[in-house]
């Protein structure tokens, strides 16, 4: 039989048993959807992680209060310890051969006034050198000012959302906002980019660093980026930085330096491993799938050993009756996979339009794996049937009798 006129044929019966038929294309279609859409979310995670830590740039280092020994995993995030990171230490870290910048963090919420409305906003003590670090760009005015680490100043800047719900549409910059009980110009509003690093300075007011130390009376820094001089080892300004803390702390090692590496490193593991799991949890889908097409496939046996009996009659082998069964299943799989296809790509391209800050993409092994998987399970399902077909006795098959030959 030529292969136009077997798929010819498979199409006829198909079309004539049209709710089988159905019911088969949307189970594989739902596999197949299944596969690339969680894949693609996890994909997609994972690469928003990769660009958000990218921002930094891979020469940041990341300098926490308190020593946390890890074992391979995710480095932490914050730290504690029973001394302060220090202005000092930061002036010390920022002598350091190697070391291009330092930009001191400190952190909390403050009620921030203006006129008779208030609103309790995440304010950020920091430098001049944070908006280098961070490749912040001025929406209006300018950053902050270059003055010494331990000079507190009554200027600041806010991000965008924090002057509409402030301000309104009245002018902000140049005005006058209270932030507890101190009061700070306005000289510049930084541009929106969204959340990054799990910090949205569009919501936040960013002030000196030593203003940010009185206003929340305390001494200690959150955390301290640290860019390394271009051609410098990151290596071994990490050495440099730990034995200067090492020093000053009384020889005590109790902070933390974490690279973007191991941060990037430690997140690709985690979210790569966790979209492995969701990819082989959907592709269960695509098995239960199949054992509907080898159950239909033997109801099919049952309902066509008539037909059978006539092919074989007719002069069909074995092989060419296996080979109609199996092609119809594959035809099947094949289109049920091309819905799956088109309807996981276009719910990820639904979803990407609702946020396009989160990037959605299938990777190709998944594309590829569920195509295999799709086609594979139906071959393997429908062998069972189809060989049970091919073994009936060409005159039993006529009565329509079921028992293999």
């Amino acid at each position: 039989m030529r292969t136009a006129d077997l798929i010819q044929f498979n199409l006829h019966l198909l079309l004539r048993q049209w709710f089988r038929t159905l019911m088969i294309l949307l189970a594989t279609a739902v596999g197949v959807a299944a596969v690339l859409l969680l894949t693609g979310l996890g994909e997609g995670a994972r690469r928003f992680v990769l660009d958000e830590f990218s921002l930094l740039g891979q020469d940041t280092l990341i300098l926490l209060p308190g020593r946390k020994e890890t074992t391979g995993g995710l480095p932490p995030l914050t730290g504690e310890g029973t001394r302060d990171i220090t202005l000092d230490d930061v002036d010390a870290l920022s002598r350091l051969p190697g070391i291009e910048m330092v930009a001191p963090l400190i952190v909390g919420n403050a009620q921030v006034y203006v006129g008779g409305r208030n609103r309790e906003i995440v304010t950020l003590g920091t430098s001049a050198r944070f908006f280098e670090l961070r490749q912040l760009s001025m929406q209006q005015g300018q950053a902050l000012p270059d003055i010494p680490l331990q000079q507190a100043g009554a200027v600041c800047v806010i991000g965008p959302e924090v002057r509409r719900e402030l301000f309104g549409t009245q002018r902000a910059l140049g005005e006058w906002i209270r932030v507890g009980d101190r009061r700070f110009r306005v000289i510049g509003i930084v541009e929106d980019r969204g959340e990054s690093l799990g910090m949205d300075v569009s919501n936040q007011v960013i002030l000196p660093v030593a203003s940010a130390q009185q206003i929340f009376n305390t001494q200690g820094m959150f955390r301290v980026l640290l860019k390394v001089r271009a051609g410098a080892s990151i290596e071994r300004s990490r050495e440099r930085v730990i034995e200067l803390m090492q020093q000053r702390h009384g020889g005590e090692r109790d902070v933390t330096l974490i690279t973007q590496d191991a941060l990037l490193g430690a997140f690709t593991d985690i979210l790569g491993l966790l979209t492995l799991s969701v990819a082989a949890i959907a592709a269960i889908s695509l098995v239960v799938a199949g054992i509907l097409i080898m159950n239909i496939t033997l109801i099919s046996v049952s309902q066509r050993t008539a037909e059978i009996g006539l092919l074989k009659a007719l002069g069909a082998s074995a092989a060419l009756v296996r080979l109609l069964f199996i092609s119809e299943a594959l035809m099947l799989s094949a289109f049920g996979a091309l819905i799956g296809i088109i309807s996981g790509y276009a719910l990820l391209w639904l979803g990407h339009s609702i946020w396009p800050q989160f990037p959605v993409t299938v990777p190709l092994w998944a594309l590829s794996g569920s195509l295999i998987i799709a086609l594979g399970v139906a071959t393997l399902f429908a062998w069972l049937p189809a060989s049970r077909a091919a073994r009936l006795a060409p005159v039993q098959a006529l009565k329509g009798e079921v028992h293999d030959a």
